[in-house]
């Protein structure tokens, strides 16, 4: 059931993060899922490091969709160059 829930929350963080930011993104299902696990990911490693967060515990929901919002910033950006 963890995994059913993973994946709904990424998508969830996903969809909000590409609402937020401006651009069109073109991203199918997958990807918005991917985007939000990665964010929500990403957030709980930074979290960590700067001691928000406990090894275990999971990230906060609006750090996971700010740092999903940076991780379409660097997907846009890198889309550019190729």
């Amino acid at each position: 059931m963890s995994i059913l829930w993973t994946i709904v929350l990424g998508f969830v963080i996903g969809v909000i993060a590409k609402f937020i930011h401006p651009g069109k993104e073109n991203m199918g299902f997958v990807m918005t899922i991917l985007l939000g696990i990665g964010g929500s990911f990403f957030a709980g490693v930074i979290g960590q490091y700067f001691g928000w967060y406990q090894a275990g515990e999971g990230a906060g929901f609006i750090a996971s969709v700010v740092v999903a919002i940076l991780l379409l910033v660097i997907y846009g950006k890198l889309r550019q160059t190729s």
